[in-house]
């Protein structure tokens, strides 16, 4: 009997949010998307040990500084998941980049040339950048050298729009850290799939493309539990974490098609400027707030890896 996750399958690229080898042996996704978090994780893992060790003993007698080694380890990183999937490894640009345009593109590039050197083609690899202003200007730069990119952190619609101006790639909507907002806002409160607001946010982002022919992908990310999940069946590509692609493999009752292209609404398209922009980012209180939040974390987790890496030079 089919389950649920074959199901989904059949209307969605699904992708492993998930630097664990074996895991991504086992499920096989399409693509796998990764960011700080994710690769301090991968890098404090017996299956990357080897490679730890390497990198930090060769940029030590070469003289480089723990960020140049943490930029090879994480490319080291990309790379493996690289021979483990069909198609794209996402790859994050420093958090601590995300408000400067020029020094995003120079770090992507720098990237790009890391993985070129180690026999990944740029075909195979979405830079990923947060969702500022900064961010998606640093985009429509790459986008435009053949950088295919991967906006992330994006919790409002101006963010949505502004990155389908600029040509991007691929879009990351965070479904449940939206969700945890409001949940936590309105006292703790659940929500019925129906009536998720992350859920909701995603489904407004796909209308919103699909009624105006943006090719920009949607990919739903940041998933709390199947139900969410189910909701957005038909989506794009959706990044699902382990447990819960296990959740969806041992279910096997019937996954309904939820979002599909021709059951657009035809919602006019919204002409985005900066000042628009920041002014509608400042007006929405959890995209202000889960935006500077997700900078903070992974700038965190990037500043445990440094540390772990100084550490042991």
């Amino acid at each position: 009997m089919a389950s649920a996750l074959d199901a989904l399958r059949d209307m969605t690229v699904v992708v492993a949010d998930t630097g664990d080898v074996d895991a991504i042996r086992e499920l096989k996704p399409v693509d796998c998307t990764t960011n700080p978090s994710i690769i301090l994780k991968a890098l404090q893992s017996p299956a990357f040990a080897d490679m730890v060790s390497s990198e930090i003993e060769k940029g030590s007698k070469a003289g480089k500084t723990p960020l140049a080694i943490a930029d090879a380890l994480t490319v080291g990183v990309g790379t493996e998941l690289a021979a483990l999937v069909p198609g794209r490894v996402s790859t994050e640009v420093d958090a601590n980049l995300s408000f400067n345009t020029a020094a995003s593109v120079e770090k992507a590039r720098a990237l790009i040339a890391a993985y070129e050197a180690n026999g990944v083609g740029k075909d195979r690899i979405l830079i990923k950048l947060a969702s500022t202003w900064e961010g998606i200007r640093a985009a429509e730069i790459l986008e435009a050298e053949g950088i295919q990119c991967n906006l992330t952190l994006l919790f409002a619609q101006c963010q949505a729009v502004a990155c389908a101006d600029a040509g991007a790639f691929l879009i990351s909507p965070f479904v449940g850290r939206i969700t945890d907002w409001y949940s936590k806002a309105e006292g703790g409160k659940t929500f019925a799939a129906e009536e998720d607001p992350g859920v909701l946010s995603v489904r407004k982002i796909y209308d919103y493309y699909k009624s105006n022919g943006i090719k920009t992908v949607v990919m739903g990310a940041s998933f709390r539990n199947t139900g969410q999940i189910k909701a957005l069946a038909g989506c794009d590509r959706l990044t699902i974490a382990p447990q819960l692609l296990n959740e969806l493999a041992a279910d096997s009752a019937e996954l309904p098609r939820v979002l599909s292209e021709d059951k657009a609404s035809g919602v006019a398209k919204v002409e985005m400027d900066e000042a628009r922009f920041r002014w509608e980012l400042n007006a929405d209180a959890m995209a202000t707030e889960k935006l500077a939040e997700g900078i903070r974390n992974f700038d965190a987790d990037h500043q445990k890896l440094l540390k772990m890496i100084a550490e042991r030079m």
